[in-house]
């Protein structure tokens, strides 16, 4: 008999644990680009073009490899619409298969879907690990274990000593663990970030894009403009040119935002990380190299490397130990249904509005952007974890729940009660002038705090500081803003907390803010 092994679109990567467990003379690989994963939730359009592209290219490169290959596009005429029921009636159409190997999926409903699926297919189910990752599930779990507080900072240490990255005789180079400190510069003026890398479309990436605007047309997001990596070759050059052009200045203004400049000095590299196109592995040793060779800062590196080997791995961690209630925590009690804006851009606040048109545009949008301009909004209005998380699931092409849930309902909402962070991230517009331009070009005053011209996210702020003051008082990193409440004038309190009732009765009425 013969095995057949299941590739999902997010496990575009030849050394996948479940393709190791085959035999190319015998065995086949199944992909299937089924209606089932493309709208559990209905997923932006570039999402869909890029993991489409990149399964077919994938299957292109596993034929290559020497591998059997049964591939099912979107049109097919025995498409059957779902993962199982596409395994299903190839088995049924080979009688010749007796156990299936697929890799731990990211997501917790497929992998309780496909533990159920033996009965239906009647041959033996082995889901395999997720090898993705630096961390394994265990891991995590056995750092978890007996801890009070499971902060990101002190995993991220001990990846560090595991796995020596930026490490001197056990000690982290420069004696520090930590330099985002130095991480917090906004965009001089006059300054122009390098371009990002863009590709052009063959004919594999042409189909699938007429493919996306016939099937998934009513879906969020513009598909003018498709320029993102399909392949591993086109992965690896976006991760050294980010290297190369803008990892120098990674660092200094990672968190920083500017007027039409949506991609900074980022690496452009989640798409590619998280579809298994690049392997975290490949990425640390490169930032390794660049600090060998001294390409780069100390704080550019150590950020870009805590963003992989410290939150990447900690968050995916964080996913599988508290699943599945973090499903379904609110501790805030959040209520209020998403704004149409996140959907239009439609708002007269021009840091929510152009960080919007960015992910309706690309699919993307970057870290600060997507936790202190649409995260801070949606936590500090008190909008439902449900819609928000589906909200980020759906428009971001990176997005897979292991990393949008815990980055959502943990760091952004604070849903989880404080398992994943310390306190709320919650900010006013003095935040976002800091670190961007975007105010300058707002019709609201960042200087206001209350009235008609004042900065929503003013009065949003200390309403929910004063909406919330039992919950955070006695929370010791909190207790200095609830020092500053206590001397600031009873009535200026008054009229922010009616100036939100005003804002979130037009919100009701789906009226512009």
């Amino acid at each position: 008999m013969a095995a057949l092994c299941l590739l999902l679109g997010d496990q575009l990567n030849l050394s996948m644990s479940s393709l190791a467990k085959i035999n190319k003379e015998k065995d086949y690989v199944i992909m299937a680009e089924v209606n089932s994963e493309a709208t559990y939730v209905k997923h932006h359009k570039q999402k869909i073009a890029f993991v489409f592209s990149a399964m077919r290219h994938f299957a292109e490169l596993l034929k290559e490899e020497g591998y059997k290959v049964h591939y099912v596009d979107y049109l097919h005429e025995n498409n059957q619409g779902s993962l199982v029921s596409q395994v299903q009636a190839f088995v049924e159409d080979n009688n010749e298969f007796d156990t299936l190997y697929v890799a731990k999926p990211g997501e917790y409903r497929l992998v309780k879907e496909i533990e159920g699926w033996s009965k239906a297919l009647n041959i033996e189910i082995n889901i395999t690990e997720d090898n993705r990752f630096m961390a394994t599930e265990e891991d995590f779990s056995n750092w978890a274990s007996g801890k009070k507080q499971l902060r990101m900072e002190f995993f991220y240490r001990e990846m560090r000593k595991q796995y020596g990255y930026l490490m001197e005789d056990k000690k982290p180079v420069g004696d520090k663990w930590n330099y985002d400190a130095d991480n917090r510069k906004k965009l001089p003026k006059g300054q122009v970030p390098p371009k990002p890398d863009k590709f052009d479309t063959d004919d594999i990436t042409k189909d699938v894009i007429k493919l996306v605007q016939s099937e998934f047309n009513e879906h969020f997001g513009d598909l003018n403009e498709f320029h993102y990596a399909v392949t591993r070759e086109q992965a690896l050059l976006v991760l050294e040119n980010f290297i190369h052009q803008r990892l120098e200045n990674f660092g200094s203004y990672q968190d920083a935002m500017a007027q039409d400049e949506p991609w900074m000095y980022h690496s452009h590299i989640s798409f590619y990380l998280n579809s298994g196109l690049l392997h975290a592995k490949e990425v640390l040793d490169a930032a390794q190299n660049a600090y060998d060779n001294q390409l780069a800062p100390i704080n550019a590196i150590e950020g870009f490397i805590r963003q992989i080997l410290g939150w990447r791995e900690y968050v995916r961690g964080f996913y599988w130990h508290f699943m599945p209630k973090l499903k379904t925590d609110n501790f805030l009690e959040a209520k209020r249904a998403l704004p149409n804006f996140y959907w239009t851009a439609n708002t007269d606040m021009n840091c929510l509005s152009q960080s919007v048109k960015q992910t309706k545009e690309f699919a993307y949008a970057h870290h600060i952007q997507r936790l202190m301009v649409l995260g801070n909004f949606a936590l500090l209005a008190g909008l439902h974890p449900d819609e928000v998380n589906e909200w980020y699931l759906i428009v971001y092409g990176d997005a897979y729940e292991w990393v949008e849930l815990p980055n959502v309902s943990g760091m952004i909402l604070f849903s989880d009660g404080g398992n994943l962070a310390s306190k709320p991230y919650a900010a006013s517009g003095s935040y976002i002038n800091k670190m961007s331009n975007y105010c300058s070009h707002c019709r609201y005053s960042v200087k206001e705090k209350t009235g008609e011209q004042a900065c929503p996210f003013n009065y949003l702020y200390w309403d929910f500081i004063q909406r919330h003051q039992s919950r955070f008082e006695r929370n010791p990193r909190m207790a200095m803003i609830y020092r500053t409440m206590s001397k600031m004038d009873k009535k200026q309190l008054e009229y922010m907390q009616d100036d939100a009732s005003s804002f979130f009765e037009k919100l009701a009425n789906n009226e512009k803010v």
